[in-house]
């Protein structure tokens, strides 16, 4: 299936009462990956923004997307806390290998109840959504998506969240670029199948 194709299918998937009320498809957790080949990436974008645009214009629908870029959510918390300009520095000086470290750390993401990237999805999740989650090549190597959604399944549970992923995703694991295999397992869906 070619990118268009698979573009072409997520409105009719996200509109679909088993896709956005967890029922009929047996998963205990509503969770989905979208991979594609990162050179479409221009393309995913501007689809989504379409689509997203497309469906909370909608006032029959009875769901909203709410989209979450992980770079830009990175970046606004980097700034409110007024530490944007010293992880600059902290790079230039020390490498981006430690300053991933420390962004982790600052961040908290290894943590499971204060992961601030985690807490701001949460808090800003309507109850009524489908939850996108964009950015994951441009915020890459400093977060990684499965730090992600190994700490928002805790949270989100019943509002289908999706993944979308420039890479490959066998059904278990996600490699990046379609080279940097992370050795993490996955129990989320692919979102379109052939």
């Amino acid at each position: 299936m070619n990118i268009d194709e698979k573009l072409n299918r997520i409105e009719k998937v996200i509109k679909s009462e088993p896709f956005r009320k967890d029922t009929g498809l047996g998963n205990d957790i509503p969770y989905y990956i979208f991979d594609y080949d990162p050179v479409h990436e221009i393309k995913v974008r501007k689809n989504l923004d379409d689509l997203k645009n497309k469906i909370n214009n909608n006032s029959i629908l009875d769901f909203q997307i709410d989209e979450f870029d992980l770079y830009d959510i990175t970046i606004e918390i980097l700034k409110n806390k007024g530490f944007l300009e010293k992880v600059f520095k902290f790079e230039e000086k020390k490498g981006r290998e430690k300053t991933q470290i420390e962004v982790n750390k600052l961040l908290k993401i290894s943590s499971e109840d204060k992961n601030m990237i985690v807490n701001e999805i949460v808090k800003n999740t309507s109850q009524n959504s489908i939850v996108f989650i964009t950015g994951v090549g441009k915020v890459y190597p400093i977060i990684r998506s499965h730090d992600i959604l190994n700490n928002l399944h805790h949270y989100i549970d019943e509002i289908p969240v999706v993944l979308f992923f420039p890479g490959k995703y066998s059904g278990h694991e996600l490699e990046l670029f379609n080279t940097i295999k992370d050795n993490n397992y996955y129990r989320a869906f692919p979102l379109i199948t052939e």
